[in-house]
Order: structure tokens, then C-alpha cells, then sequence
């Protein structure tokens, strides 16, 4: 009985510390604006949909969207060609995200130092992508049409590329935020989640999911539903500082086949909780203090 208390006030006193060592969640429904590809763009309207499904005012202010694209194609767009420069310059959103591909990518530190220019209080997000192709070769033009077994892959090995590509990232963004004085541009680190969510599905651990090419349309690597609202609930974690675990079904998740509605359930649960794990621990999406 004594070892059961003690253990109860152990795991309290965890969650409690735990609790500390995080900013306070974002309660007002931001204005967000996006630029992106199609590893990315889908994540506007479906955090749209779980930020009011969570009760909030969520407003989508202009998008850019383009395929296969860096930052700087954004960048190139005239003021005229692009909503989201407009609604920078007039100050009306409130997180910018951007997905570049490769690195170097200049044109994201642009869009930094426009948007911060009109709105200091501007928080900007880059994505950290899962890996093309299942490999981190960072050459262009981008290899679209390689074969790839997406079950066969070692994911050891594909950590291992994630996590040199994610420091890559982290190391970008630090020299940004640097010269900024200030750590206004965060991470969404999603290929990390994707990493994980790809082990549960080798170990039987993800409902309805049966095999890793079940993530993905194609051999580059364009997502599927699940991959999808993996990297959307992660995007919803680091906008609002909150976890999504708790949060509905997407009603998109009717068009999962062979998948029974319990097993949509707790997939769904799953993806939430990945993405949360994932976000809350990672030391630059701006949730740990």
C-alpha cells in the first residue's frame, strides 16, 4: 500500500515538474498565414479544423502555395501575386509558416525580418520534414522518381538521416533568431513524429495501420491522411502550446478503408499523442521554457 502511495506521488510530482517547465498555451485563436509545398499546404485548413474543434477562433489570412517549392519562390512572388505578403505588411497575422526543402534557404529569414517588421509579437515556423525517398540527399533538382520500398526501409537508418537533417534545421533557425535577437522563428518537428509514428506501425502498435507504405501516395513521399494530421496536430501543438490529445475524430478520417470506427479512434489518439511527445520535448518549437 505504502510503495503504491509513493509511487502515485512520484508520478505527480513528474507531471507537475513537467507541467512547470512549459510555456503557458495560447488561448486566443491566432491568425495564421502559410507558405508552402505539398508536404506542407495541408496542414492549412486541417489546423483550421482542429484549432475549432478545440474551441477556437482560429483565422486562416492568406496562403502560398506552390509545388515543389523553396521559401525563396515565395519570396519572388511580387507584393501584388501574394496574399501572405499583404497580410504582412499590414500586420494581420500572427504565426507565418513556412516548409523550405532543402538549406540554405535565404528567402525564410525575408519573410522574418518583413513580417517581424509590421508585428513584432510574429511567431514564424519552419517545418522540419520526413525525409524523401526515405534519405536525406539534399541536392536539387529534387529526385522525384527513384524507387522506394517504403516498408523495406531501415528506420534506424532513416533516424539517423532525420536527425542529421533536423540539425541542420535547428541550427539555421538558431543563426536566424540570433541575428533577430530573439527567438521569434520556431520548429515543427515533424519528421521526428513521422519517425516514431513509422516504428509503432513495425511493431503492431497503430491501430488500423498495417504497413508503412499505408503513409504515403507515391515514392517521394507525399503523405496520406494519418501522415497528414500527424503533421497538422503537431503544427496545432506548436501555434497553440497545447496538446491535441483529447480533441475529436477528423471528419476526414470517414475515408480511411478497411479501418473499423473504434480503430479511427484510437489511430487518431495515437497520431495526437506522437505529435505532443514529439513537440513538448523538442527544445526550439517554443513550448519548453
Amino acid at each position: 500500500m505504502r510503495a503504491t502511495f509513493l509511487l502515485a506521488t512520484l508520478c505527480l510530482t513528474t507531471l507537475t515538474a513537467r507541467a512547470a517547465d512549459l510555456q503557458p498555451p495560447i488561448t486566443v485563436g491566432q491568425r495564421v498565414a502559410t507558405c508552402g509545398h505539398s508536404f506542407h499546404v495541408f496542414t492549412y485548413p486541417q489546423v483550421d479544423q482542429i484549432a475549432k474543434s478545440a474551441g477556437l477562433e482560429h483565422q486562416l489570412v492568406g496562403i502560398s502555395s506552390i509545388g515543389g517549392s523553396t521559401v525563396q519562390k515565395h519570396w519572388d512572388k511580387t507584393e501584388e501575386e501574394s496574399a501572405v505578403k499583404k497580410v504582412l505588411k499590414a500586420g494581420g497575422a500572427d504565426v507565418l509558416t513556412l516548409s523550405p526543402i532543402w538549406l540554405p534557404d535565404p528567402a525564410i529569414e525575408e519573410f522574418v525580418k518583413l513580417g517581424i517588421a509590421h508585428n513584432p509579437a510574429l511567431r514564424i515556423t519552419v517545418q522540419e520534414y520526413w525525409m524523401p525517398n526515405d534519405e536525406y540527399e539534399p541536392v536539387y533538382p529534387l529526385q522525384t522518381k527513384k524507387k522506394v520500398d517504403h516498408n523495406a526501409t531501415d528506420l534506424a537508418k532513416l533516424r539517423d538521416a532525420t536527425m542529421r537533417y533536423a540539425k541542420d534545421i535547428e541550427d539555421y533557425v538558431k543563426g536566424i533568431n540570433q541575428r533577430l535577437g530573439k527567438d521569434a522563428v520556431l520548429i515543427v518537428p515533424v519528421g521526428m513524429a513521422a519517425v516514431t509514428l513509422r516504428e509503432k506501425i513495425v511493431k503492431g502498435e497503430a491501430p488500423g495501420l498495417k504497413t508503412q507504405g499505408e503513409l504515403f501516395r507515391d515514392n517521394w513521399g507525399h503523405a496520406l491522411l494519418p501522415l497528414q494530421f500527424l503533421s497538422s496536430y503537431s503544427h496545432y501543438a506548436v501555434i497553440y502550446r497545447k496538446s491535441p490529445v483529447g480533441l475529436p475524430v477528423p471528419l476526414a478520417f470517414r475515408t480511411l478503408k478497411n479501418v473499423s470506427d473504434e480503430d479511427k479512434a484510437k489511430l487518431n489518439t495515437l497520431l495526437q499523442q506522437i505529435a505532443w511527445d514529439t513537440v513538448s520535448t523538442h527544445p526550439m518549437s517554443g513550448i519548453k521554457k
